[in-house]
């Protein structure tokens, strides 16, 4: 290779190095097929991974592939990987420790010299991707001619964006011109934001980005038949999706500007790496190659040496390793067996519960209510979405009547008998939830567990009722049930161990990561969240413009705006919310009337038909109007930072989570908080915050300046 790769040599000492490990196939006619398969000689449960050894090692194993092509001793190169994967991209450890914008560079620059060699050899190139295809390890799957995958293979996907950088080793270039503009904007951008969902193999091979899909028993002798075909010219490659010249000319820059659009009312505008890798695909629309791949490795050069990027990785690791290892739950063995689920009320938080309590737990689930006529309508509810899950090819028919056979309804709280877990979901009421659960011990066994999806009250106060309040925790969800991966499991001071053990493991048995707080209002995401909404209010019950608000608030990365944030939770709850904070914290939480009258009005923005916002209602701009004392959009934003970073403190002192890395992970999980931003408590030492409240910092300088930038 002609560029000087030392120092990225030198940063790899102890890479876990993905080898190039090379056979021959024998083809029809006497020909023969290289075939590189990828093993970084570790178990399925190490993926392989491009680190600079690996990558250089690669590329010098396709040098003498092109040696041997032009003596005439092989007719085409394949590349596969180790069971089940075939790279699962760059190895990110080694990403996180390049140490300049230089050397980063380099690390993008090799990563093209060698996956660009496949286009190269002198003979046609395949990859047969055999299993899990992630960022880089798809890309070196584009580089080449031919793309073979395996029907039941594991994920596809280009996740770059999710973690702060772009698809940097080809993807955004070669990716449109494959598949056309819109499939690529799903696979760079809409996929990583949505959970980083990926691909399926028959999504892939649909799209275009392989070429032949065959099954798992026969995948690589398939694909050697199938290369073979193609060199021998009996197999014809037809691509459904390679744009032509309209796409080109009139529906590509749209669909560049209907992404813009999306972004911007999703994500805002903090984020960088989906703006970054949006500049790369509008361009590939009329670059050739080498240019596309230049703009790659300056863009991704630039995402690696900035903090965002150091972000994404922390806020990666906590959900990769700290969600999985929760701090503070005791020993699994202690848990309780869970054979049937009882649900108290079959509202919608009820119905969303019993629904994926049965889906995941696939035991039997009955929903109890005040009358017959509420419970019906939530059965209804759930049989219908586990019919929507049937058509749409996520159950067999066995399965969603199975489900349904599960689920059952009753007025007579004596069928909670023989329960394990019972959970309320009734209104946000002390006195109410306290009686409930009074006539739920009547009849539940002396095992049984009790849990509470309270938000906002004292889990603590809601037993106070109960003989035997240990058997007590809450479980706090958040809206919509089915898809927000927290549960903020809340400990008394009263709960047993084989309580908290429970929850820890129905919470994992739902899919879902548990974070264990203390019992003090708010627990952790909607205290801090009721800290940005408090200073929110305040700032326009004394005189600050709503708009005004929006712009200080924006730099924390938020989803939303607080006032839009109101509206979704409930005008009303947001206000009972904030009050309960008040009564809780006075001195650091405000009590505003004007939420109260917000509330009664029922609104904040005026909104179209469809439910766009259009702008600010008048009457609710009306209701708060009088403040004499407006701050500006900087002076409030050092109020927000400042205000987080001493409460956040506050809340470790008082021991409501074991450490920061709690924080962020419920924010990250609950709030929406930006991976980019890496959490809360970054964010919060970076600007500065952190030293202005309490003169610290919640991390160690190696996080160097996480947040914005």
């Amino acid at each position: 290779m002609s560029t000087d790769f030392t120092e990225l040599r030198e940063l790899s000492t102890d890479e876990v190095v993905t080898h190039s490990l090379v056979s021959d196939v024998p083809l029809s006619q006497g020909r023969v097929l290289a075939l590189i398969t990828l093993d970084n000689g570790r178990d399925h449960t190490r993926p392989n991974t491009f680190g600079p050894l690996g990558l250089i090692e690669l590329g010098e194993v396709l040098d003498e592939q092109k040696a041997r092509a032009a003596r005439g001793e092989i007719a085409g190169v394949a590349i596969t990987g180790k069971q089940y994967i075939l790279a699962a991209g760059a190895d990110l450890s080694k990403v996180g420790e390049i140490p300049s914008r230089s050397a980063a560079k380099q690390l993008a620059q090799l990563g093209h010299a060698t996956f660009a060699k496949l286009d190269e050899l002198g003979v046609p190139s395949f990859v047969f991707i055999n299993g899990l295809a992630l960022g880089g390890g798809l890309e070196v799957a584009l580089n080449a001619n031919y793309r073979t995958v395996d029907r039941s293979g594991a994920g596809i996907a280009l996740p770059e964006v999710f973690l702060g950088l772009i698809p940097g080793w080809g993807g955004a270039w070669l990716l449109p011109n494959l598949i056309g503009i819109e499939n690529a904007l799903k696979v760079v951008i809409e996929n990583p934001l949505k959970n980083n969902t990926m691909l399926k193999p028959q999504q892939a091979f649909e799209m275009g980005i392989a070429d032949a899909m065959f099954e798992p028993a026969n995948f690589l002798e398939e694909s050697v038949k199938w290369a073979d075909g193609v060199l021998k010219g009996s197999i014809k490659v037809k691509r459904p999706n390679e744009p032509g010249k309209i796409e080109r000319a009139v529906k590509w820059d749209i669909a560049i500007g209907i992404a813009e659009k999306m972004l911007k009312s999703r994500i805002g505008t903090v984020a960088k790496s989906p703006y970054a890798a949006l500049e790369l695909l509008k361009a590939a629309k009329n670059t050739d190659k080498k240019t596309g791949f230049a703009a790659e490795d300056e863009k991704l050069s630039e995402l690696i040496a900035g903090d965002q990027f150091v972000a994404s990785i922390y806020a990666f690791n906590l959900v990769q390793k700290r969600g999985k290892r929760p701090a503070g739950a005791p020993d699994k063995a202690l848990a309780k067996p869970v054979t049937k689920i009882g649900v108290v009320g079959a509202g919608l938080m009820a119905q969303q519960f019993a629904l994926l309590f049965v889906r995941r737990l696939k035991v039997p689930v009955v929903i109890t209510d005040i009358s017959q006529e509420q419970i019906d309508k939530g059965l209804a509810y759930i049989h219908g979405e586990l019919d929507k899950l049937l058509a749409k090819g996520k159950l067999s028919q066995d399965d969603a009547n199975r489900l349904k056979a599960l689920v059952s309804g009753t007025t007579d709280k004596a069928d909670f008998a023989d329960a394990d877990w019972i959970i309320e979901a009734i209104y946000e009421n002390l006195e109410a939830k306290q009686n409930v659960f009074a006539e739920i011990e009547k009849y539940a066994s002396d095992t049984a567990v009790l849990a509470t999806n309270t938000s906002s009250l004292s889990v603590e106060q809601i037993g106070a009722k109960l003989a035997h309040p240990e058997r007590l925790v809450g479980f706090h969800f958040f809206n919509p049930v089915a898809v927000m991966p927290l549960i903020e499991v809340v400990k008394t001071p009263q709960t047993d161990d084989e309580t908290l053990s429970t929850a820890m493991v129905v919470a994992k048995k739902l899919f879902k990561t548990a974070v264990i707080t203390a019992d003090t209002p708010g627990f952790v995401v909607n205290r801090v969240l009721a800290k940005v909404l408090g200073e929110a209010m305040h700032a326009v019950d004394t005189g600050t413009p709503f708009e005004v608000v929006n712009t200080a608030s924006a730099p924390l990365g938020l989803p939303m705006t607080p006032f839009e944030l109101l509206e979704l939770v409930g005008l009303k709850v947001g206000a009972h919310v904030l009050d309960t904070h008040h009564a809780a914290f006075p001195d650091r939480f405000f009590e505003s009337r004007n939420l109260h009258s917000l509330a009664e009005h029922g609104r904040i923005f005026e909104r179209d038909g469809k439910g766009k916002i259009k702008g600010f209602d008048k009457k609710a701009v009306e209701i708060v109007s009088g403040g004499t004392t407006p701050m500006t959009a900087d002076e409030l934003l050092r109020r927000l930072e400042d205000g987080l970073a001493d409460e956040i403190k506050r809340m470790l002192d008082d021991g409501v989570v074991a450490a920061a890395e709690d924080i962020d992970l419920c924010m990250l999980l609950g709030a929406g908080w930006p991976f980019q931003m890496g959490g809360v408590t970054p964010y919060l030492d970076r600007v500065g915050a952190s030293q202005r409240a309490f003169g610290g910092t919640f991390h160690t300088p190696m996080l160097r300046g996480v947040g914005n930038s």
